[in-house]
Order: C-alpha cells, then sequence, then structure tokens
C-alpha cells in the first residue's frame, strides 16, 4: 500500500509531526462513529488506519473488520498527511482506539500507551522474519505484530538511459551524474520526494554510517554524510530534482507520467508503475554514497499495536491475534492484492507467487541484501531533526555540518530522556 493518500519511514509516514491537542479538531472528522455504543455483540472495538493509498484498501480492511464475529470493530481511516499527530493526540483522550498501526517506538513502552504481545506472538514467532521481531523487541517483549514489509529504493526508465548513454547509477557521484544527463526539457532526471527527507537515512547508511549506534548514541554526523547532503545540494541548486509533483514521492505518478526518468518509491507501486510503463522500468538501491559504503534499501512497512489503556486490553489483543496472526488469507490479501508488499510470515512469503520473479523478485532480493528495518530508538523527534536537516543544507544550501550540529541538539535530548 502507498503512502498517505494525499511517509517517512516507510512509506506513508513522510510527514511526521509530533502529537499535540491541536490535531484533536481534525481528528473529529475523520471517522463518523467511533463504534463504542450499541452493536450485536455488545463488545465494540475501534482500530485507526491512515488512508492508504491504493484503490479497495479501505473496503478490505472493513471487510476483514466485519468478519470477526468476537466484537464490533469500527474503523477510523485516517485521511491527510497528519497520522501521527492525529492518533498520538487520541491516545491521550477517552476517545482512544484499541489497536491501532505504527512503527515500533520505543518512547510508546516506556510511556506505557501499548501492551506487550509475547501471548498471542511467541507461537508463531519462528513464523516471523527476525529482522521484524527483533525490531519490535523492547526490553526483551514483542510490542507489535507487523502486517507488511516495505523496501523503498529507485526505479529508473531503462529506455531513457540508455538514450543519455549511461548506465543505472552504482555511486552517489553516478547519481549526481546521471540526474544531470537525464534532465531534457520538462523531464526531469531524478524525484526523491518533494521534500527530499525520505532519502535522508538511506544517505547516511549509503556512507556506511547509521543513526544510532548500538549503544543508542548518535552515528549519523560524519564527514561522509555531511559531503553527501552537499551532493543533494548540487542536484537541488543545478535544478536536476523534481520538486513540486503533484502527488508525493510515495505516488509513482511522477514517474508513469514521463515528469522524471528515476523515482524513488515502495515496491508497493510496482503493479501500478508495471502496468504504466511495461518492461521500461528497473530498480536499483540507494548507490553508495562514500568509500567502504554499502547501497541501502528503507524496509518500511506497518504494524498492529494494541492500546494499553483500551477498555478491553484483552479483547483488543484477542482480535490482533485473530486478524493478523490466524487469518493467513487475510494478510495474504493485505499484503499481495492492493499493491506489492512482502509478507512478515515466512510461510506467506514462501508462498507468494507475485513475488517469485521478474522486477517483484527483484524488488525482493533488494530487500534481502541491503535493507535496513525499523530502530525502534529512532523516534518521531528524531525523525524531525533529520528532515530538517534535509531542508537547511539541501533546500537552504546551509552548511551541512552546522544542519548536523543542530539536530544533535534535539537527537541527544532525546537520548537522554530515553536512556539517561
Amino acid at each position: 500500500m502507498s503512502a498517505l493518500s494525499s511517509s517517512d519511514r516507510s512509506r506513508r509516514s513522510v510527514l511526521r509531526a509530533a502529537a499535540g491537542l491541536a490535531a484533536l479538531g481534525p481528528l473529529a472528522a475523520c471517522g463518523g462513529n467511533t463504534g463504542r455504543e450499541g452493536g450485536g455483540s455488545g463488545k465494540n472495538l475501534v482500530q485507526y488506519f491512515h488512508a492508504y493509498g491504493e484503490a479497495g484498501t479501505e473496503q478490505a480492511i472493513k471487510r476483514y473488520a466485519k468478519a470477526y464475529d468476537g466484537a464490533n470493530v469500527s474503523t477510523q481511516w485516517i485521511t491527510g498527511s497528519n497520522f501521527e499527530s492525529k492518533l498520538f493526540s487520541a491516545l491521550l483522550t477517552k476517545n482512544a482506539p484499541d489497536v491501532f498501526e505504527f512503527h515500533p517506538q520505543i518512547q510508546m513502552v516506556k510511556s506505557g500507551q501499548v501492551a506487550p504481545l509475547d501471548d498471542i506472538i511467541d507461537p508463531v514467532k519462528d513464523d516471523f522474519n527476525p529482522a521484524d521481531i527483533a525490531s519490535h523487541t523492547i526490553d526483551g517483549k514483542v510490542w507489535g505484530v507487523r502486517m507488511i514489509d516495505d523496501p523503498q529504493f529507485l526505479y529508473y526508465r531503462p529506455s531513457l538511459l540508455e538514450k543519455a548513454g549511461i548506465e543505472p547509477p552504482g555511486t552517489l557521484d553516478e547519481l549526481v551524474e546521471a540526474a544531470a544527463k537525464l534532465t531534457t526539457g520538462k523531464v526531469k532526471g531524478l524525484f526523491l520526494g518533494n521534500t527530499i527527507t525520505p532519502v535522508m537515512n538511506p544517505l547516511i547508511w549509503a556512507t556506511g554510517a547509521d543513526t544510532l549506534t548500538d549503544s543508542n548514541e548518535i552515528a549519523y554526523h560524519t564527514d561522509e554524510v555531511a559531503a553527501g547532503l552537499g551532493k543533494l545540494r548540487t542536484m537541488f541548486k543545478a535544478g536536476h530534482l523534481l520538486l513540486d509533483a503533484p502527488a508525493d514521492w510515495w505516488d509513482p505518478s511522477a514517474l508513469t507520467q514521463g515528469l522524471v526518468a528515476m523515482q524513488w518509491c515502495g515496491m508497493w507501486a510496482m503493479p501500478v508503475i508495471q502496468k504504466a510503463l511495461g518492461d521500461d522500468i528497473g530498480i536499483i538501491p540507494f548507490p553508495v554514497a562514500a568509500e567502504g559504503g554499502k547501497p541501502a534499501v528503507t524496509n518500511g512497512g506497518w504494524s498492529m499495536f494494541v492500546n494499553a489503556k483500551a477498555k478491553d486490553v484483552d479483547l483488543a489483543k484477542e482480535y490482533v491475534k485473530w486478524l493478523w496472526i490466524d487469518q493467513k488469507k487475510y494478510q495474504e490479501d493485505w499484503a499481495l492484492s492492493y499493491g506489492f508488499h512482502i509478507p512478515p510470515r515466512t510461510s506467506l512469503a514462501a508462498s507468494a507467487t507475485k513475488l517469485k520473479s521478474g522486477l517483484p523478485a527483484e524488488g525482493v532480493k533488494l530487500f534481502t541484501d541491503y535493507g535496513h528495518f525499523d530502530n525502534p530508538a529512532w523516534t518521531q523527534a528524531m525523525i524531525v531533526a533529520l528532515e530538517g536537516v534535509v531542508a537547511d543544507s539541501v533546500r537552504k544550501g546551509g552548511d551541512p555540518e552546522a544542519a548536523l550540529d543542530k539536530a544533535d541538539a534535539t537527537v541527544g535530548r532525546e537520548l537522554k530522556k530515553l536512556f539517561g
């Protein structure tokens, strides 16, 4: 499924917002009846989903919920670009959802917002991608059930590269050169999102660095990352980046409509891209950005969590178990019928014939070889801080070192709050 229908991590949660009660106003208009009154079973649950872009997704989630006979499950399908702030604000109120989708983040555990799910996931733990289990494990407990894994990479038009006489870029320097040669007339060479922020983490990884060390200290502030930001600035200043696309990076329309030769997007968009462009499409990871670096792929995705303050936590856990652990037919439908996603269940991934050949198989290989999963210690405030680095150094042309220093202050405060 694509991003919010209007990022970052994944895909759909690109526009991160700090939680605030100001979001409660828009929230009231998003969902209609909360489902907390009446109903045939006498029991009610509310689940929150952000608005996926692919046709049929909202209907599918509501169809699954309707099939559950343990409670009346109402779905809040949150439209707009600030799902995070609406979710976090709602969690502070009596109308908070019982279950919700999000990404594993340690502050939700430390603030007591989510309930541990070991009792429902332990029997099938070995059937999940170990990296997904690891990213959802905090203080020895598992706090969420992964629904889909979503690799993100660079799509390119082989015909346009051939016409320009270039090969798919393997280094950041080659990407800068390619963007220049592919920018012709109304076609820009490269689309990295309207804010360019989706590739901040891939840039870090491609230099050989990381966001945090294993001991939860700042790891992204290196000379190589600063130099990489300068190269993004080069493309920006030269006018080789598409910056005003009608839809942002999670939507493939910039590529399919011929506005760009290369675009950063997710595997979820692959069926739409193939339908529009046929065989004239290829994929590569974010290219090596420094000596000793490696290509990088963002492994985004979404997971289900249970509100620790739900009126009936056990019922909420039963529903999550029923849908995202027991009902493999729904899990497969969700992963493969509305876009391409990699099922986090290894048994489902093994039987996913749509991902076994051609471009989808290449996507799975990039996911396996170069993918970076969620770091639960990397919080919303840290995400926003690095988005600020891109804004300050790439879009505004400020000194990358100064921008990284500014981010260090925010990230340092967050780390101190979390780990002392």
